[in-house]
Order: structure tokens, then C-alpha cells, then sequence
């Protein structure tokens, strides 16, 4: 394991990750339910996510030249980048229905509506570029998983106060300044080798 790639693969999806739809998901739900099953359920869908992801980065890694996997990796941050910026602007509205009042049922809608949220969004291809890129795909899978539950409990807990603070927006353009610097290392990273 790599401190520096837990580190930067940690801060890279928390800022991606920060006021986007599945946090407000989050929130939505812990405002409705109690927040334990909330966690619980979340959680659990950003765990069977992120190891998909890691396993399809590790195994790209094994059939696609470096190069072309950062290179890939390259255009999808740009991308990215581009996109957290244009997003900075929207408002980001999310319309969950209350689901059963038991505690299987709060984890299940929350597992259900998490994994539907973030299956093949903005976060989990990064994990799959960076497991790809890397070279040290369970790095990636703890970093990105700890911060994609530290935003999904901070939405949770903080709720509404969290996001009256530090406004979305600006956490759209962090993230968009970090995608454009893993863009711009990656495509460093091509030419250094």
C-alpha cells in the first residue's frame, strides 16, 4: 500500500465528491430516516462500487499499455475537470421517496439508490483510471472509499449546515482544479517514461 496514493486518491474524490448528487442523496435520507441505517446502506453500496472498480482498473492495467491507460486517463480528467466546473453553476436537486420506515428497509433504499447514483459516474471511473494508472489499485480503493463515506457522513450528519458553509460551487471548482491537475500529471507521466 502507498501512503501518497491513499493520500491523493483521498483528496482527489472528496473534492469530486463534495455537493454532488449522492451526498445530497445522503442527506435527503438522513433527513427523513434515522441516520444509522442511512450509513449502514450507503456504506455497504460504496464498498461493492469501489471494488469493482479497482478490479477493473487492475485488470486494464494488465491488458492495456501504461501509456494508453494514462493517456485515457488524461482525456477523462480533462473531462472531468471540465465538467465540475460547468456543474459549479447547476443546482443539483434530488427527489428521493421516504422508502419503508425499518431499519433493512432504510439500508436497503439507501444501498439501492447509492448504487444506482454512482454506477459508472464521474467518481468511479476515476477509480478505475487510478487503479489502472497507478499500479496500486487497493491504494486507490482505500483512499477513494474513505472519502467517498467521509462526504457520504458528512452529508448525514452535518446535512443541510455543511453546504450553507462551504457553498457547492465552490467545491465543484476544487474539483475541477484537482482533475485538471491529475490530467496534467498523467499526461506528465506519459512523456517521463
Amino acid at each position: 500500500m502507498s501512503l501518497s496514493i491513499i493520500g491523493s486518491s483521498f483528496a482527489l474524490l472528496f473534492l469530486a465528491e463534495m455537493g454532488d448528487k449522492t451526498q445530497l442523496i445522503a442527506m435527503t435520507l438522513a433527513q427523513r430516516h434515522r441516520a444509522v441505517p442511512v450509513a449502514v446502506g450507503v456504506m455497504a453500496a460504496f464498498v461493492l462500487l469501489n471494488v469493482v472498480a479497482v478490479l477493473v482498473g487492475d485488470a486494464l492495467a494488465g491488458l492495456v499499455p501504461r501509456d494508453a491507460v494514462l493517456a485515457v486517463g488524461a482525456v477523462l480528467f480533462a473531462f472531468f475537470a471540465w465538467r465540475s466546473w460547468r456543474d459549479a453553476d447547476e443546482d443539483e436537486s434530488v427527489d428521493v421517496e421516504a422508502g419503508a420506515g425499518r431499519a433493512a428497509g432504510i439500508v436497503m433504499t439507501s444501498f439501492s439508490l447509492i448504487l444506482v447514483a454512482e454506477l459508472g459516474d464521474k467518481t468511479q471511473l476515476t477509480m478505475v483510471t487510478l487503479g489502472a494508472g497507478t499500479g496500486s489499485p487497493w491504494s486507490v480503493f482505500v483512499g477513494g472509499t474513505l472519502a467517498l463515506w467521509a462526504v457520504s457522513l458528512i452529508g448525514i450528519v452535518v446535512g443541510a449546515t455543511w453546504l450553507r458553509r462551504i457553498p457547492a460551487r465552490l467545491m465543484h471548482r476544487g474539483a475541477a482544479a484537482l482533475f485538471a491537475l491529475f490530467a496534467a500529471g498523467s499526461v506528465v507521466a506519459i512523456f517521463a517514461t
